[in-house]
């Protein structure tokens, strides 16, 4: 009777194994990668078995890696989700973590100083600098190309003048207005507590507090933590959060409630927003915690989508009355709307009713097709809006042309974060700025991109109790002031080099920008040349007539 041992068993099955795998690679058929990796993980736990017994019973500790790699390789060859991990079980989740932190590695290692977006490195780097009071000068010289096509500059004067720390301040309020503000011209912009954590909230109002600037406290209504003593623009949307009833509709007793508050300056109509205009806000359920549910009045746990239209009103007639309505119940408040333009034609209409009605709202808000959000379809966020270069000389012709200007403040957003841009934008027609991402950058934000997940790992835009416990309220706060303070003394030392007096009289023909490899042309001549011509031309039918 022929007896056999556990070794030669052992080693006959690696003996066949062998035999197989040779007799498959030899075939003209090309073997599948999936079945080579199930076979050497096979062969791996017969070797591991194979030496624990022959060897050393330490061996078959082993077994607790390499039996589950096994187990869980042949979970990839049989699951049909996932096409990489079924052809490539194992070797697959390679892909998926590098995919995972492929944001991080092209940041930290592969990104120049001028590459990164939304915002690139420089960008981020001056907010940084001047958040902590740091270090905000840069040497050896530009490294951006002047001669690149999109390259931007202001015309320096000889006679560079002085200016006071009031100079920077802008008035808003026309003749029906009762409490005219005097606001900052760079001021915090709309982000929304549910957005934004409890903690980054509290940092920003504190910031504003003692900056001396206004925080705009977005459309999710004012919390606690919007009450820290900051100057308020209380930001009304299509969900009415804040001033809504059980069904959702605008309330003009709980608006009033909050619209007396001696914190609330403004108050700011949403009609749209850049990042997605038309569609309307959204709060993920994961950020929709029992306390934000209360403060909203909705339910707690669930996904939040602000309707894309008001239900107060729906025409440019209902929203200028609207607006007279908002301004009453507040008290005589500054009041005003904040706008993406899309549809020109729909703009003039609205001005036109704000004519007709003398319902004039003190202030109209310009948002940018390149503003950012939270969380917004990609097709909304890339292709949908008008950049804010462009609506901002539109909508101060308009006004213009309708003897609105002196009645209604233009305000604007999107991608302001330097004293240059400041000054680009109030050259375009703005009369003061927000900042909302620069504030996010102030108070730690490193563009993680997550800002929809609620795993924001500095704790600005999540409602994680073990991330935004992070983020420190008393210490981010003097870093907005810093940043706000630093950006502010830098717009002030553009304007004395420029020469201009008071921000009334930046003036777009003093700021350039390449527009082909040898041509330069001035903001004016790029943005309000179509205005002077039909200056011109209504000269010429005057003289004829």
């Amino acid at each position: 009777m022929i007896h056999f041992g556990r070794s030669s068993i052992i080693s006959g099955l690696f003996s066949f194994l062998i035999f197989k795998i040779d007799c498959m690679t030899s075939k003209e058929k090309q073997v599948s990668v999936s079945r080579m990796i199930i076979l050497f993980l096979v062969l791996l736990n017969i070797i591991t078995i194979n030496a624990g017994y022959t060897a050393s019973g330490k061996w078959y500790w082993a077994l607790i890696v390499t039996l589950p790699l096994l187990l869980l390789a042949i979970l990839n060859v049989t699951q049909k989700k996932h096409a990489v991990l079924r052809n490539f079980p194992l070797i697959g989740y390679v892909r998926y973590f590098l995919e995972s932190i492929r944001q991080e590695i092209r940041q930290y290692f592969f990104e120049s100083d001028l590459d990164g977006k939304p915002f690139n490195r420089r960008q981020r780097s001056i907010v940084y600098q001047r958040a902590k009071n740091e270090k905000q000068t840069v040497a050896f010289g530009m490294q951006s190309d002047p001669n690149a096509v999109g390259s931007e500059w202001a015309a320096h004067s000889v006679y560079p003048i002085s200016l006071g720390a009031d100079d920077l301040r802008v008035w808003i309020g026309n003749h029906l207005c009762q409490q005219p503000y005097h606001a900052s011209i760079y001021n915090i912009g709309a982000m929304s507590y549910g957005a934004l954590s409890k903690t980054a909230i509290e940092a920003l109002n504190r910031g504003a507090k003692l900056g001396g600037f206004a925080h705009n406290t977005g459309e999710g209504g004012i919390s606690e933590y919007h009450l820290k003593g900051g100057d308020l623009i209380w930001q009304i949307g299509t969900g009415y959060f804040g001033c809504r009833d059980e069904k959702g509709k605008f309330h003009a007793l709980a608006f009033r409630k909050n619209a007396i508050r001696p914190e609330v300056k403004m108050i700011e109509l949403k009609l749209s927003q850049g990042a997605k205009p038309g569609h309307g806000g959204i709060l993920p359920a994961s950020k929709n915690t029992v306390e934000i549910a209360a403060i909203r009045k909705v339910t707690a746990g669930t996904t939040i989508y602000s309707p894309a239209s008001h239900s107060a009103f729906n025409s440019p007639e209902g929203l200028a009355q609207f607006l007279q309505l908002l301004r009453e119940l507040s008290g005589g408040k500054p009041v005003g709307f904040k706008i993406c333009i899309g549809d020109k034609q729909e703009f003039i209409d609205i001005c036109r009713a704000i004519k007709s009605t003398g319902h004039i709202p003190d202030f109209i808000t310009i948002d940018g097709a390149e503003g950012g959000t939270g969380a917004a379809p990609l097709e909304f966020t890339d292709h949908l809006g008008m950049p804010l270069r462009e609506a901002l000389p539109f909508v101060k012709q308009i006004l213009g042309e309708l003897g609105l200007s002196n009645e209604i403040r233009i305000l604007a957003a999107g991608k302001i974060i330097t004293g240059f841009d400041i000054l680009k934008t109030l050259s375009l027609g703005a009369a003061a700025c927000y900042t909302a991402r620069g504030m996010m950058f102030a108070i730690g934000c490193i563009q993680a991109l997550i800002c929809d997940s609620g795993k924001c790992p500095v704790g600005v835009a999540t409602q994680n109790p073990a991330l935004y416990k992070g983020l420190d309220p008393t210490d981010k706060a003097v870093r907005v002031f810093n940043f706000h303070l630093n950006t502010i003394q830098a717009t002030r030392e553009m304007m004395e080099a420029c020469g201009f007096p008071d921000t009334k009289s930046i003036n777009p023909s003093k700021f350039f920008r390449r527009t082909e490899d040898q041509t330069t042309k001035s903001f004016e001549e790029i943005y309000f040349k179509r205005k002077k011509e039909r200056m011109e031309q209504n000269k010429i039918k005057s003289l004829l007539n």
